[in-house]
């Protein structure tokens, strides 16, 4: 066998471990046979074809990859269904920066010539995440991957469009959209970022038609005003109730508004009274529709006002503000300015205020889709980890409102939509006849992505591959699309293949940034997971990731990544002992025990085992992370090697047990364990396609638990007391053993903790220390390896080094001047010291 370099490394190792795994295509690229229940299958969340690996895709993936591996090692059939999404806005974007360094832009291009430039972008970088992917270890199916542009993707978004259409669920109209003007179209909540704004709240007279008074309305948006259709106040609001029905007079326009009571409005918020703009803010569309009121536009697409805006119209819309204001001070109309921040809507894209618009948009009606949607979490058919996030889609639900579909960009789903006059056709194919025009939008992403878990198997073709692995099992992914993607996958899925998509969904925490902000490679606090691979190996990467996850939000540790490359080297060094004894021919694993220690690891390794498998299937991949980690470093490397060594007898099971544990660390260290399986006598093919480790419950020992525990505790008493009286590290200390249940452990005690354990006459010397153990006493016998009046003043120097300190802490506390006025942090801390002192003096007795 050739000899295993000493030191473990990733950068040498784990390449071409990945080699070996893509030059096996079965591997990741099951055979669609089967049904969906024998088999399992996971849809990767679709990266953005402009997408470069994130410390969020690194943890996603690496969950992914553990419950893929774990399900593929229980003989299932695995498929991680693998693709990219188009990106419309991101992409399109992408292009015309690029045109706009060459001296040109999409218009001058034409439509055909642009998209044309987008697919050549993409075939140049769109691939960067996916082999980024394949470095962290992922196991996709690589062979077939996706696209949600391809031609047969793309014809199963028309047919799902085409559908909705007949069946009323699609519709267009005039509604309000979240507009913006950087890219001159309606975008998705996900595209809309809420900023902390300073403004200005200004409270404005609006006279009473009447000539009675005015009614006072507070806004931040003066240059809204100018679309103002109604005022609105509570109904049960008594210091208004005698003005509903009565109507004001818009400043500077001259329009009358009624005034008109509605729930909405808030009483305690600003005036109480509240101006209703139903073409500029989607509360007031809501009330204007309820209401019957106009719907005016005085915003354009391009942020600039409109026709409708009279003397104000084509200014920017910070310039409109600033003459509306100072034309309402002219008319002493302005009763007060009051600073005001609040969180304002931008363009995630652009940067640019969103601009909430009317427009003639494309709409999907949800409510039909939602409760179906609802009624399969709520009964537990789809099951949502950690379970708050439950409540948070259900009430996304139950509050849902139309979807604005279309969008104003050349990227894309082109809507199957064609126009004549006042004709209006949807279809798969174009329409007959002359003089018909396609419109020219395309569809928003998340409507295409809705149908990635079936559409990505070949429907609407009944394939093998959606027989075999629709539905999926589990889907992974960030809580910020759980409306967005989530839910309307769960919508499709139930209208189109009449199943759900998936029956469990688990939301990864989010990894911040060291010091708790988001990580932004604008902020600086982005951490490349590259960077990260390339300093600790992919295996300590997603070891450290699976072990920070939780059901809440958690600061990236960098200890806890270096924690996993530790396991990696352990596990190495551990394999490299072992195998260092097999010689030609020689020794095979064989798990019968042959000592006491021998059942206890075997014990332990069953009960490792299964909490792994545990926690995988539960979604607890820190406990599988943790779990692991203890298995491999306390019990079976810092106590059972060491316990076992010089036992010729004992390489059958070493062999055993090592193997088995290669087995069960795979799915989350994949690289080492792959690396170090190709050298275990007998192993055969990749451990990745290898069986996980069966459950061997005859294995289960409790009294050699029992014994072995008791050991190891004696074990760490003599130690700690060595450490404190200074025994050479090398030197053995006699000993007279005087406790029960130690029949079989004796002399691995005494081994480990370096004693030489008395009998009979031998041990009568009466003792020099004595320490308490698990099921009695373990008495020191006098020896020239100790030398216990050294010990002795050490303590004492020990003792009066801690008085001291208790001292002045005690001193400290007791100044009342100090604990009025110092923060409260650092009184706690101090008084957290003087416990930790005096606890410290208390051990040396």
């Amino acid at each position: 066998m050739p000899e295993l370099p000493k030191r473990y490394d990733p950068a040498a190792a784990e390449p071409p471990v990945l080699e070996r795994w893509l030059a096996a295509p079965e591997l990741y690229h099951p055979a669609p046979e089967g049904t969906a229940a024998e088999n399992y299958s996971i849809a990767i969340p679709p990266p953005n074809v402009t997408g470069a690996l994130h410390m969020g895709h690194a943890l996603n993936g690496s969950i992914q990859d553990t419950l893929i591996r774990f399900q593929r090692m229980q003989g299932r059939r695995a498929k991680w269904i693998l693709g990219t999404d188009h990106a419309g806005i991101a992409t399109q974007a992408q292009v015309e920066k690029l045109l706009l360094r060459e001296g040109t832009d999409r218009e001058t291009l034409g439509r055909e010539a642009f998209v044309a430039r987008v697919w050549e972008w993409r075939e140049r970088y769109g691939g960067t995440i996916i082999e980024q992917l394949k470095r962290l270890g992922a196991s996709c199916d690589f062979a077939e991957e996706r696209f949600t542009l391809d031609p047969a993707y793309a014809q199963a978004v028309a047919k799902v469009f085409v559908e909705l259409h007949e069946q009323g669920l699609i519709y267009r109209d005039l509604r309000l959209v979240n507009w913006d003007p950087g890219t001159r179209s309606a975008i998705s909540d996900l595209e809309v970022e809420e900023r902390e704004v300073q403004d200005v709240m200004y409270a404005i007279d609006y006279p009473l038609a009447s000539g009675s008074g005015a009614v006072t309305v507070a806004t931040v948006r003066p240059e809204t005003m100018l679309a103002d259709t109604a005022i609105a106040v509570h109904p049960d609001d008594e210091r208004y109730a005698r003005l509903v029905g009565e109507t004001a007079i818009l400043p500077l326009v001259g329009r009358r508004l009624p005034i008109i009571a509605d729930p909405y409005v808030k009483p305690e918020f600003g005036t109480g009274a509240l101006k209703i703009t139903p073409g500029h803010d989607p509360n007031d569309f809501e009330i204007g529709r309820r209401h019957g009121l106009p719907e005016l536009s005085v915003i354009g697409e391009d942020g600039r006002m409109t026709e409708e805006a009279g003397e104000w119209a084509g200014l920017p819309v910070r310039e409109a503000r600033e003459r509306i204001v100072a034309a309402l001070t002219e008319q002493e109309l302005i009763v007060s300015r009051t600073p005001y921040t609040h969180m304002v809507p931008h363009s995630h894209r652009s940067g640019e205020r969103i601009e909430p618009l009317i427009s003639l948009q494309w709409f999907m009606r949800m409510e039909e889709l939602a409760e179906p949607a609802a009624a399969v979490v709520r009964d537990g058919t789809v099951r949502i980890t950690p379970e708050n996030h439950r409540r948070v889609y259900l009430d996304w639900l139950e509050n849902i409102r139309p979807w604005c579909i279309s969008r104003q960009l050349w990227w894309g789903h082109q809507l199957p939509v064609w126009y004549r006059a006042e004709e209006t056709y949807v279809g798969l194919e174009p329409p007959a006849g002359e003089g018909w025009t396609r419109d020219p939008d395309v569809l928003d992403t998340w409507f295409s992505s809705a149908l990635w878990p079936f559409a990505t198997l070949g429907w609407p073709e009944e394939t093998d591959e959606l027989r075999a692995f629709y539905p999926t099992d589990a889907l992974v992914t960030a809580r910020d699309i759980l409306f967005l993607w989530v839910a309307r996958m769960v919508m499709m899925g139930l209208r189109f293949r009449g199943e759900v998509p998936f029956t469990d969904v688990y939301i990864t925490s989010v990894i911040q940034a060291p010091d708790g902000r988001r990580m932004s490679k604008s902020l600086g606090t982005g951490i490349d997971p590259l960077d990260e691979i390339a300093r600790h190996g992919a295996d300590g990467v997603r070891f450290g990731l699976l072990a920070m996850s939780s059901s809440q939000d958690v600061r990236y540790a960098e200890d806890k990544v270096a924690q996993g490359q530790g396991l990696a080297n352990k596990l190495w060094n551990a394999s490299r002992f072992v195998l260092g004894q097999v010689e030609a021919g020689g020794a095979v694993a064989d798990a019968t025990p042959r000592a006491i220690e021998d059942a206890w690891i075997l014990a332990r390794l069953e009960r490792a085992k299964a909490e792994a498998a545990r926690a995988i299937e539960g979604f607890e991949f820190h406990r599988a992370a943790l779990g692991l980690y203890d298995f491999v470093y306390a019990e079976l490397c810092d106590w059972y090697l060491e316990w076992v060594k010089g036992r010729e007898d004992a390489l059958p099971i070493l062999l055993a047990v090592l193997e088995e544990t290669l087995r069960m660390a795979h799915p989350v260290i994949p690289f080492v364990t792959e690396a170090m399986w190709a050298h275990l006598p007998g192993a055969e093919g990749l451990i990745a396609a290898a069986p996980w480790p069966a459950a061997a419950p005859e294995r289960e020992d409790e009294e050699a638990e029992s014994a072995v525990a008791r050991a190891i505790a004696a074990v760490q008493a003599v130690r700690s007391w060595r450490d404190e009286v200074g025994v050479r590290p090398g030197a053995t200390v006699p000993a007279r053993l005087e406790a029960a249940g130690y029949e079989d452990v004796a002399g691995g005690l005494a081994r480990l903790a370096r004693l030489e354990l008395a009998s009979g006459e031998d041990g009568a010397t009466g003792p020099v220390a004595s320490l308490a153990i698990p099921g009695g006493t373990l008495h020191i016998l006098p020896s020239d390896a100790l030398d216990l009046e050294a010990a002795s003043r050490r303590a004492g120097a020990e003792r009066a080094r801690l008085a001291g300190e208790i001292g002045r802490a005690e001193g400290k506390l007791a100044n009342a001047g100090f604990v009025a006025k110092a923060p409260s942090a650092v009184v706690a801390a101090e008084r957290e010291k003087l416990a930790r002192l005096q606890a410290a003096l208390a051990e040396l007795g």
